[in-house]
C-alpha cells in the first residue's frame, strides 16, 4: 500500500484519539504557546500580569473548545478573586480570541470599595469597667488601622486584625485571641462594614524565672541580669528587654524567653528562659594604625567565666609607636540589673610631645545603667613618673575618687544622625589621703547632632575642662589637659596644645574646645566633610588661646561606625596634617 491510500485510512483513528485527549484536559497546542493580552487599568495591570495563570511568559493556551470554555471560567475566577482581595467586587471579565489572532483578556474592575464603618467589641477581662481598662479599649479603637473611608484591601484587612490583637496581647493579656471578624461587601454602594471581636481572656500576672540551659554558668546569674518580679503585670516589652539583655552578655549564646500563654496559668505564670552558653574564653590578635599614636599592635585574652562565677576578665597587652599599655579589668556579674561593680590594673608607658610618661594603677569601679544614661563611680590609685624632655623629672602618688555622667540621647549608638550625647566628670584627690596634691577636676562635653536635608548631619562639640589646685605639681596628667589630634583639634599634632615645660608639652588646669562639622552622605556609605575646629589647653585662664584648624574630610559608614580621613590646616602653625584612625582585628 501507497502513501496515498494508506492517508484517508488512518484519519479517523486519530481524530478519536485527539476527541479523546481533548475531553480529559490532555492536548495543548504548542503553537499557542504565547501567553494572553492582557487590557486593563494601570491600577490592576501589574496586580494581575504578576498572578493570573494564563499571562505568565510559559502558558500554553488551549486549541481545544472545551478546554477553551474550561480555561476562560476558571480564569475568570481567578481574576475575580484577585480583584476582590484589592476591594473590586463587581469587575467584567472577559477572554476572548478573534479568529486566528491572539487571545485578549479584557478587564473592568469596577468601583473600588471603600471601607463604610467598623464596629470592634472586646470579651473578657478588658470588658470589664474597672480601673484603666476603659481608657485602653477606647485607645485600641482609636489605633485601628483600617478606618472608615479608607480602601479597602484584604491585606489591610489581616494587617489591621493582627495589629489590634498584637496590641491587646502585648501588655497584662497574653492569651488574647480572635473571637469573631466579619467584613460584610454591599457591591452596589461599593462598600464594606467591618466587625471585629477580641477575647481579652483574663490578666497575667507573671511568677518565678524558670531557666535552663546553664551547665557552666553558676545557677543565679540569669537573676542577676534581671528587673522582673514575682507579681508583676504581663509586659512583653519587659521580656524582650530581659532577652535583648541576656543577649548581649558574653557568657550567653543564645536566648528566648517567653511565657505558656495558658489562661490556666495566668494569676503566676512562670518566665520561662532558654539559654544556650558562649565559650568561655577567648584569644585575639590585632593591628591597627592611628595618626595620634602610629602604628599598633594588640594581643588580647578573655574569660567571661573566670573561677566559674560568671566574673568576665579583659586582659590585653597593645603596643603602639608613642604609647604602651599593659592591662586586666574584672567585671562582676550586676546585681538585679542595677549596678554593676569591676576593679583592674593597669600599666602604662607613653612619649607624646616630648612627655615620657610611666603610670601603674589599680582601680574599682561602680556602674549603673538606667536608659540612655550611664553613671560611674571609681576608686583609682596611681604612681605616675614623668620625664619632660629639657627638664627635671617628677613622680606622684594619688588616690581619686571619680564620678562619671553620660546621657546618649541619639538616633543610632553608632552611626548618630539625630540627637545629643552629654557627659559630665567630677573627680579629685587630698594630701590627706595618700595623694601628693589637693586637686578638684571638673569636665563637660557635648556633641549635638542636627539632620540636615535628609541624611546629611551637622555635628557642634564643645569640652570645656578646669582643675581646680593651688598648682599642676603633684596632679597626675589624666587629671589635666593636652588637646589636638584626631577627635580635637585637628590641624595640630596629637596633645600638642598645652602648657610648655622644657622642650615637652604638658598637661595644664583649663581646656576649652570647640567644633563645627558637616556631613555630606551623597551614598549610603560614603560622604564628604567640612570642619573647623578651634580649642586649647593651658595653666592658667587667662592664657587660654583657641587655636583654630580647619580643612575637608572623607567618611565611610563601617559596620562599626563612620571612619574618617580628614586633611586640616593648622592656622597659628601655618601646617598641613592628615588625621586617620582605623583598626583591623584578625
Amino acid at each position: 500500500m501507497s502513501p496515498t491510500t494508506a492517508r484517508p485510512e488512518s484519519r479517523p483513528a486519530c481524530r478519536c484519539a485527539v476527541a479523546a485527549l481533548a475531553a480529559a484536559g490532555l492536548l495543548w497546542s504548542a503553537a499557542a504557546a504565547a501567553r494572553a493580552e492582557l487590557e486593563a487599568p494601570e491600577a490592576v495591570r501589574e496586580l494581575l500580569q504578576r498572578h493570573v495563570r494564563i499571562l505568565q511568559a510559559d502558558a500554553v493556551l488551549p486549541e481545544v473548545a472545551a478546554d477553551r470554555s474550561a480555561v476562560a471560567r476558571r480564569t475568570r475566577r481567578e481574576v475575580a478573586d484577585l480583584l476582590a482581595t484589592e476591594g473590586y467586587f463587581s469587575p467584567r471579565i472577559e477572554l476572548r480570541r478573534a479568529g486566528a489572532g491572539p487571545w485578549k483578556l479584557v478587564v473592568e474592575p469596577g468601583e473600588r470599595a471603600h471601607v463604610a464603618s467598623v464596629r470592634v467589641d472586646f470579651e473578657g477581662d478588658l470588658a470589664g469597667e474597672e480601673g484603666e481598662r476603659p481608657a485602653r479599649r477606647e485607645a485600641l479603637r482609636a489605633a485601628w488601622a483600617l478606618q472608615p473611608g479608607a480602601p479597602f484591601r484584604q491585606g489591610a484587612w489581616d494587617e489591621a486584625k493582627t495589629g489590634l490583637l498584637d496590641d491587646v496581647s502585648a501588655r497584662d493579656y497574653a492569651a488574647a485571641r480572635l473571637a469573631a471578624s466579619r467584613a460584610e461587601v454591599d457591591p452596589e454602594s461599593a462598600t464594606v462594614a467591618l466587625s471585629v471581636t477580641v477575647d481579652s481572656g483574663p490578666p497575667f500576672r507573671l511568677g518565678p524565672l524558670a531557666v535552663s540551659g546553664l551547665h557552666h554558668l553558676p545557677a543565679d546569674l540569669v537573676e542577676r541580669h534581671s528587673t522582673l518580679e514575682p507579681g508583676d503585670r504581663y509586659d512583653r516589652d519587659h521580656l524582650l528587654d530581659l532577652q535583648s539583655t541576656l543577649q548581649n552578655a558574653p557568657q550567653f549564646g543564645s536566648v528566648i524567653v517567653d511565657i505558656e500563654r495558658d489562661p490556666a496559668l495566668a494569676d503566676s505564670v512562670p518566665v520561662r528562659v532558654e539559654v544556650s552558653e558562649a565559650l568561655p574564653r577567648k584569644a585575639g590578635l590585632g593591628a591597627g594604625y592611628s595618626t595620634n599614636t602610629g602604628y599598633r599592635g594588640e594581643l588580647s585574652y578573655s574569660d567571661v567565666n573566670l573561677f566559674k562565677r560568671g566574673w568576665e576578665l579583659y586582659s590585653g597587652l597593645r603596643l603602639e609607636q608613642r604609647r604602651q599599655s599593659l592591662y586586666a579589668d574584672v567585671f562582676l556579674p550586676p546585681v538585679r540589673a542595677r549596678y554593676r561593680d569591676s576593679f583592674g590594673a593597669a600599666l602604662e608607658r607613653s612619649d607624646l610631645q616630648g612627655l615620657r610618661l610611666t603610670t601603674q594603677a589599680v582601680g574599682v569601679a561602680r556602674a549603673t545603667s538606667r536608659g540612655n544614661i550611664d553613671t560611674q563611680v571609681a576608686l583609682r590609685y596611681q604612681h605616675e613618673r614623668r620625664d619632660p624632655d629639657g627638664a627635671e623629672s617628677t613622680s606622684a602618688n594619688t588616690l581619686s575618687a571619680n564620678w562619671t555622667w553620660r546621657r546618649r540621647a541619639v538616633d543610632d549608638l553608632l552611626d548618630p544622625r539625630a540627637g545629643y550625647v552629654l557627659e559630665v566628670q567630677v573627680g579629685g584627690g587630698a594630701r590627706a589621703v595618700l595623694s601628693d596634691q589637693d586637686f578638684l577636676r571638673l569636665y563637660g562635653r557635648y556633641v549635638h547632632y542636627q539632620p540636615v536635608r535628609g541624611r546629611d548631619v551637622l555635628i557642634l562639640r564643645a569640652e570645656l575642662g578646669a582643675t581646680l589646685a593651688p598648682s599642676r605639681e603633684g596632679v597626675p596628667q589624666d587629671f589635666l589637659f593636652r588637646t589636638g589630634g584626631a577627635q580635637t583639634v585637628r590641624g595640630y599634632a596629637y596633645q600638642s596644645l598645652g602648657v610648655s615645660e622644657g622642650d615637652a608639652t604638658v598637661g595644664g588646669r583649663y581646656l576649652a574646645v570647640g567644633s563645627a562639622e558637616y556631613v555630606h552622605w551623597f551614598r549610603p556609605q560614603w560622604g564628604v566633610a567640612a570642619f573647623v575646629d578651634a580649642g586649647d589647653a593651658a595653666d592658667i585662664r587667662r592664657d587660654l588661646d583657641p587655636q583654630v584648624g580647619y580643612g575637608l574630610g572623607a567618611r565611610w559608614a563601617s559596620p562599626a561606625g563612620p571612619l574618617a580621613l580628614d586633611l586640616a590646616w593648622g592656622h597659628e602653625d601655618r601646617s598641613l596634617r592628615l588625621h586617620f584612625g582605623i583598626a583591623i582585628a584578625f
